[in-house]
């Protein structure tokens, strides 16, 4: 896990987060999220979570089950971008990897797919692609989310121009 020193302020963020969410149903739940968007690249640093356990009294172990647990937390810094390609059966069938396969090579990082990971992040930082079981979105297969937007009959044609618009410095996907 790489680690980061978390400067005075955002231990100060977590304290204030911690007490915000104090006494609400689910608020471990809700403070790792809330942390975790604090952070540029979307991820919950060793030091972090160590602050979170320390502040709320709760077991280390119990935080890392958690965070292990829920595919929405990242334990490593994530892409300014991040692609969710379904690999769900419906999607599959209808062209899913081919999808992953064509995204490798757009943004170089075909080792991934022959690695059998289910993430990868550039070493510019500016995409991370991810695989996920199913979004539920059958009838639209197949579909693939970016930046939190669902993009459905995805083709790799259509792809390639939202990565590259991306790639050059656009916001929206």
């Amino acid at each position: 896990m790489e680690t980061s020193v978390i400067p005075a302020a955002s231990e100060q963020q977590i304290v204030e987060t911690i007490h915000r969410f104090q006494g609400k149903p689910g608020a471990l739940l809700g403070i790792l999220e809330t942390v975790q968007e604090l952070n540029p690249h979307k991820y919950l640093p060793e030091e972090a979570l160590q602050t979170i356990a320390k502040h709320t009294g709760t077991p280390l172990s119990r935080i890392y089950s958690l965070v292990s647990f829920y595919s929405f937390f990242n334990l490593q810094p994530q892409g300014d971008h991040i692609i969710l390609v379904c690999r769900g059966t419906a999607c599959h069938t209808r062209g899913s990897r081919v999808l992953l396969e064509d995204l490798s090579v757009m943004l170089n990082c075909a080792d991934f797919l022959e690695s059998g990971e289910n993430f990868f992040t550039t070493p510019d930082k500016k995409f991370t692609i991810k695989t996920v079981a199913c979004f539920g979105q059958c009838a639209l297969s197949p579909v693939i989310s970016i930046d939190g937007v669902i993009h459905s009959h995805m083709t790799s044609a259509r792809m390639k121009g939202i990565i590259e618009k991306l790639s050059r410095g656009g916001r929206k996907a």
